[in-house]
């Protein structure tokens, strides 16, 4: 069995443990602490909890008589002491199985009642070596271990870095690996990237993966050569304060809370209008291929070639459009969408090509308030940028996948990015970009339909399938295009939008 040990000279120490199994804890994680009395259980336990809540002085009280103590944190703890307990009979009373259903369970004593621990159970064990001095094993739940193996090795990275005193507090992660953490030291807040590179993929055509087909960033370096280049052609991309390429670990600067969606989650458009005219100022740019990196590493920016757009609208016929038919795509008729899109990547191709930093809206725009012009909009989250059409983060923001942007704003915010392009570009050419940005506003949606589907199906996440009407609309609206007719006559005869 693999297992982790720890040294620990403090209470101090075992508290920062705690702290850090609190940020990989998920719902059905399962701690069961043994030792000795005073071997520092509790400790654990209680610095577990008081992360959760946010509260170094939060109350936590011993379960020892009540047996149970429930925390509405998040995800939910429920603290059992079974050292005065009966058995498994007044165990299995206090709903401890349902509980772990939508929470966590903190187990002090386990010995009491199991004769043997359930298999997703992590085992912590205490031993004394001295006084102060413990030595705590971890073993068990191979998933949680992995997630604790990462958070211990994130306080060794962040204990690196210049700020002797930080806590620690998780961040809503996206659909993709990466995982964010918010940074408070004495002087400054920041953020942590935590992206380790991806994991070896099933090979899916030509010898190659997805993410190798559709040119998705397989580590941070991706993420650090786009930024360098914002930042050295002007735009407000954060500044990079500590960093480990191997690992996937970054510490950045932190623009701050404020998004340019309003507290009900509708676009304000103002907000909007100044993130359309960062992309008229981001389009007016030459970009290159290769990039050198402060380290002096060389990154080359991928193409957004047929190869990727074809990988990614086939997602709708692998997983949407399954969804709707209630049955597999005919061949015929998936034969025939590959066709369409395949004389669609080659028209977008003769179209302007320019950086497209692929994940442009709402979620990865930050509001800097206090600053003028286009540098009040703050962009994270380029990881996966691409060379290709100059179209797609107008459509990308334009087509919030997260909110709804109404028929008369997406107007506005084209017909504004279209005068800036005009005003300041003589080569620029109206009819071609709109083309342009109707196949590619219509390429992401299908891509995203097909991406929805998929998180609730294969990775169990059910919470994206509330965006699929809007992704919907929005494929309605690109295909008024004429330029799109033919595949919407193919989704007229075989989806059904």
């Amino acid at each position: 069995m693999n297992t982790l040990i720890i040294n620990s000279n403090s209470e101090q120490e075992t508290s920062y443990l705690g702290n850090d199994i609190a940020m990989v804890l998920k719902a059905n994680d399962f701690l069961c602490l043994s030792g000795d009395l005073g071997a520092g259980k509790s400790v654990l336990a209680r610095a577990i909890i008081r992360h959760l809540a946010k509260d170094n002085n939060f109350e936590v009280p011993s379960p020892t008589y009540t047996l149970c103590q429930t925390y509405e944190t998040s995800p939910t703890i429920n603290h059992y002491d079974l050292y005065r307990i009966s058995g498994m009979d007044e165990f299995n009373e206090l709903g401890w199985q349902e509980a772990l259903e939508i929470g966590c369970a903190i187990i002090e004593w386990p010995e009491q009642c199991f004769d043997k621990i359930p298999s997703n159970a992590l085992h912590i064990v205490f031993k004394h070596q001295s006084e102060t001095k413990r030595t705590i094993e971890i073993s068990g739940y191979p998933n949680l271990l992995e997630r604790i193996k990462r958070s211990l090795l994130i306080r060794k990275f962040l204990n690196t870095t210049p700020y002797e005193k930080f806590t620690r507090s998780p961040l809503m992660g996206d659909a993709s690996a990466r995982s964010y953490e918010l940074i408070e030291t004495e002087e400054e807040t920041l953020l942590l990237m935590n992206a380790p590179e991806l994991p070896d993929e099933p090979i899916i055509k030509d010898g190659k993966p997805y993410s190798q087909i559709a040119h998705l960033a397989e580590n941070v370096t991706a993420f650090v050569a786009i930024d360098e280049l914002l930042r050295k052609k002007g735009f407000a991309a954060p500044h990079l304060k500590t960093q480990d390429l191997d690992e996937g670990l970054l510490l950045i600067e932190h623009f701050g809370n404020e998004l340019i969606i309003d507290e009900t989650r509708a676009p304000i458009p103002d907000r909007y209008l100044a993130s359309v005219e960062f992309l008229a100022n981001l389009h007016l740019n030459k970009f290159q291929n290769d990039i050198t990196l402060n380290s002096g590493e060389v990154y080359k920016i991928p193409l957004y070639d047929s190869q990727a757009i074809l990988i990614e609208v086939d997602l709708l016929l692998e997983w949407y459009a399954p969804s709707q038919a209630n049955s597999k795509i005919s061949n015929e008729h998936a034969e025939a969408f590959k066709t369409i899109w395949s004389n669609l990547a080659k028209k977008v191709h003769t179209y302007e090509q320019s950086l497209v930093l692929r994940d442009y809206h709402s979620p990865n725009i930050l509001w800097r308030k206090n600053q003028i012009g286009t540098d009040q909009i703050g962009v994270i989250d380029f990881q996966d940028a691409v060379l290709g059409p100059a179209s797609y983060d107008v459509a990308s923001l334009a087509q919030d996948a997260r909110v709804d942007v109404s028929d008369e704003l997406e107007n506005q915010l084209v017909n504004h990015y279209i005068k800036l392009r005009l005003a300041r570009d003589k080569g620029f050419e109206e009819t071609a970009f709109r083309e342009s940005y109707a196949i590619m506003a219509a390429q992401r949606a299908t891509k995203i339909l097909g991406i929805f589907i998929r998180l609730n199906e294969r990775d169990g996440k059910p919470a994206y399938l509330k965006h699929l009407p809007r992704m919907q609309a929005y494929l309605k609206r690109s295909l008024k295009h004429p330029i799109l007719a033919d595949y919407k006559d193919w989704l007229d005869n075989v989806i059904k939008l």
